[in-house]
């Protein structure tokens, strides 16, 4: 293990989506001992919609995001007095607006801060030469090939490396806006400047770049998201964000803000690696981790350190995302109670799909939630949500059933959902790298400095190695069982990538691990999905340092986040899902505490 001192790097993260709170960034920079401040503003969600927009011309929409400069206003002051670097995710489809706005703001504040900006992401043009050259381009997710698709392509945009910000951190960069890197890539620039790394030093950057995956989230590896919440110190109301801290050999420490609710352990660490991730090879256009052997250690209140982290060269190829325009979407929620739920609910949509012409819908769903409880103790806890969705001219043949329908029949009042809306269909592929335009303009003259693709480079590899455990124990070796939800003794974490979901399982005690690995084989995760399941591959692999098993399910999330019909749509509940299944646990572990 690599001794940290006082000297090491450390980098602090302040977003992790949109969505995330907005003070975090003014607050570290005011607050904590750091040299760098990482955050994530992007999601393929707004990919998609401010792609979208600014295709079709809606300059309200199509700019950067919003929320990044209500983060970062209040902390120019901290950041310029106390020489904190910032490198962010946050232009969209519009960086060099972002850069304007930002400047002039500190202009009007009379700072000295210089602000960089990246280019290259957006690629619709080198994307449709592809496609007029005769490129074949693969859907990721669903195998499906790009001439097959039922949509035309409106926007595309890439995932640029970490070469770009570490040109602006050398020009004399202060903040670095980018519009589109991948979420790690600002942490793998900050370190890489920090200690000198060149592009060969793989090792040091397969380790920078699992930092960056583990803060990428901000909060999801201090507790946030975290299966076992109930653990959490304090009333978990304002969980501090983390702090990562990298040696020169480039193997880390994950902390906590100060003075915040929180936590960070071994698990939180394990849940937030098992998050997002495709299979042993990790990918990242600078750099491959390898995860099989990474080792996680506690080694201290809120500090845990990770490496063993081994290291491929990266693909010649980075992963593109390509935009259409999938039409319009409405959804109607009905509401049903008490008795005979299924009954209802199946009377309800023969009515809908009889006054629907259904040939107007590319997608047309009806989907219950929820279940009526035996002797129910209210008349909330009897009723359940159906949920119909589909395009315009939607919601008169919907409402028109009511007076017809089964005993009850209630819609909701509120209509706004019903107004169609445009949606984007979104594809998930490969692009060359050499093929891009890769540009860092640097804070001085409008200096422009093209970045170099990678040259050592190894073919990427979309279906990775998948194994049922090898040497599989009888299960009755761990003694007598109790049935109960598989959640009470196992830690799971889950997300998306496309229409992919992924989730990992860890057990919290290594005489568990060998129960866990034996019980958890693909044939048991397709039972237990049960009705979830419609035939799609599943790659599963063990990392049996942190008796982690991690599966990747093909195709699951119905075309992803900016199409989804489903309440689910960033695959987040899958694990919860998973875990409220009930299996035979052994009684001893049941014994230890549930989670």
């Amino acid at each position: 293990m690599t001794m940290l001192n006082s000297n090491t790097l450390r980098i602090a993260s302040a977003s992790g989506s949109v969505t995330d709170r907005r003070h975090g960034l003014a607050e570290l920079a005011h607050n904590e001992d750091i040299q760098f401040i990482v955050g994530d503003w992007m999601s393929e969600y707004n990919m998609t919609t401010r792609g979208g927009a600014k295709v079709k011309g809606n300059m309200e929409s199509s700019e950067f995001e919003t929320s990044f400069m209500e983060s970062i206003e209040p902390a120019l002051q901290d950041l310029a007095a106390r020489k904190i670097k910032v490198a962010v995710n946050a232009g969209a489809s519009d960086t060099k607006k972002l850069h304007d706005v930002l400047l002039a703001d500190i202009q009007k504040k009379g700072l000295d801060l210089k602000v960089a900006w990246i280019e290259g992401d957006e690629v619709s043009d080198l994307f449709q030469e592809a496609v007029r050259a005769g490129d074949e381009f693969v859907n990721l997710t669903t195998g499906q090939r790009l001439k097959d698709w039922d949509f035309d392509p409106i926007y595309a945009q890439c995932y640029l490396g970490a070469w770009g910000i570490v040109e602006a951190l050398k020009q004399g960069a202060d903040i670095v806006l980018c519009g589109r890197v991948t979420d790690a890539s600002p942490t793998i620039a900050c370190a890489a400047y920090h200690y000198g790394w060149d592009r060969q030093d793989f090792n040091q950057l397969a380790h920078a770049y699992v930092a960056g995956h583990f803060i990428e989230c901000s909060t999801y590896v201090t507790g946030g998201n975290f299966s076992g919440f109930k653990s959490l110190p304090g009333l978990g109301i304002d969980i501090g964000f983390p702090i990562v801290e990298i040696s020169a050999a480039g193997d880390f420490v994950v902390g906590l803000q100060k003075g915040k609710d929180g936590m960070v352990t071994e698990n939180t660490c394990k849940a937030q690696l098992l998050y997002e991730i495709q299979g042993p090879m990790y990918y990242n256009p600078d750099v491959v981790a390898i995860l099989d052997d990474i080792v996680i250690k506690q080694i201290g209140p809120n500090r845990v350190h990770i490496g063993n982290v081994k290291s491929l060269q990266p693909p010649p190829t980075t992963k593109i995302g390509i935009t259409a325009l999938g039409g319009f979407q409405a959804e109607v929620h009905f509401f049903l109670c008490g008795l005979d739920i299924q009954e209802k609910a199946s009377l309800l949509e023969r009515q809908v799909r009889n006054l629907l012409d259904e040939s107007k819908y590319h997608t047309l769903i009806f989907r219950t939630s929820g279940s009526c409880e035996t002797d129910p103790s209210s008349q909330d806890a009897a009723t359940v949500d159906v949920h119909a969705l589909a395009v315009a001219n939607f919601v008169r043949p919907c409402t028109d059933t009511i007076m017809q329908s089964y005993p009850g029949a209630t819609f909701a009042v509120d209509a706004r959902q019903a107004a169609p809306k445009p949606y984007y269909e979104y594809f998930v592929s490969i692009f060359p790298q050499d093929r891009m335009r890769h540009i860092c303009h640097t804070p001085f003259n409008g200096n422009s400095i093209s970045i170099d693709p990678p040259r050592d480079t190894v073919p990427f590899v979309l279906d990775q190695a998948t194994y049922d455990t090898k040497a599989p124990f009888d299960l009755g070796v761990f003694g007598p069982t109790t049935r109960a939800p598989l959640g009470y003794v196992v830690h799971a974490r889950s997300g998306d990538k496309g229409s992919d979901a992924n989730v990992g399982f860890f057990v919290r005690h290594e005489d568990e691990w060998n129960w866990l690995r034996s019980l958890l084989s693909t044939d048991k995760i397709r039972l237990l999905l049960g009705k979830d399941y419609v035939g799609n591959q599943i790659f599963r692999f063990e990392l049996p340092n942190i008796w982690a098993v991690h599966f990747l399910l093909k195709d699951h999330l119905d075309r992803g986040v900016a199409s989804s019909s489903t309440y689910d749509v960033l695959g987040k509940n899958v694990a919860e899902y998973l875990r409220s299944k009930w299996v035979d646990i052994p009684t001893q572990f049941l014994a230890r505490g549930r989670i």
